[in-house]
């Protein structure tokens, strides 16, 4: 029996049908990774937002905890700290008996570490902060180190149990009393070019160690 091989006119045709499969494909991989990458900057927001939020969770919830956190006493307090342009600001204020891993030491490395946390317009967040054990710890401000550059603004919700609601306030209040009152959640505004993003942070109370067995 004689074998048959492909004619010319039929190896053209299917180098043609390869030829645009092979520009649709292309096609199909060209525009996806363009589009992957138009939508970079707003992933790598939404991480930003998701780690720094996590980070404040972690922080605020290790300044609860003994022996930082002392029960009847509030572990989160609303201070005024003078800072190092020498103005005073009425900050979030709390300790954090290790210290956090963001924070350099000029020096030995000091427990028992007093945080605020500060938000200014062109910087970000801030934790504001220097440790009781130093010498100059009633002379000198905290130092500064940055949280995040796209934190734009941080404000402040009260529970009203009266009404049962919420009301936001952009700075610390005072009671009747005229002393400051501890929030019981922070609100932190994210922005990044046209795209913003708010996250709540609860505030924990004092959280009892567990019993030595």
């Amino acid at each position: 029996m004689k074998r048959r091989g492909f004619t010319l006119l039929e190896t053209l045709v299917a180098l043609a049908l390869t030829g645009l499969l092979m520009v649709a494909l292309n096609t199909f991989v060209f525009s996806m990774g363009e589009l992957w990458g138009r939508n970079t900057d707003l992933r790598l927001f939404d991480q930003h937002v998701r780690a720094v939020t996590r980070f404040l969770e972690r922080e605020l919830h290790a300044a609860a905890l003994p022996p930082a956190g002392v029960a009847e006493q509030a572990p989160i307090a609303v201070q005024e700290i003078r800072t190092q342009g020498g103005m005073t600001e009425t900050l979030l204020t709390f300790e954090l008996f290790e210290g956090s891993r963001i924070f350099s030491w000029p020096g030995q490395t000091l427990p028992e570490v007093v945080c605020s946390l500060s938000v200014r317009e062109g910087t970000g967040l801030l934790f504001l902060w220097h440790s009781r054990l130093e010498k100059d710890f009633a002379d000198q401000p905290p130092r500064e180190t940055l949280v995040s550059p796209l934190v734009s603004a941080l404000s402040y919700d009260y529970y009203d149990a009266s009404f049962k609601n919420w009301k936001n306030e952009p700075a610390p209040r005072r009671n009747a009393k005229g002393e400051y009152e501890a929030p019981q959640r922070l609100r932190l505004k994210f922005t990044y070019r046209s795209r913003s993003q708010e996250v709540f942070l609860v505030l924990p109370t004092v959280t009892q160690g567990l019993p030595v067995f």
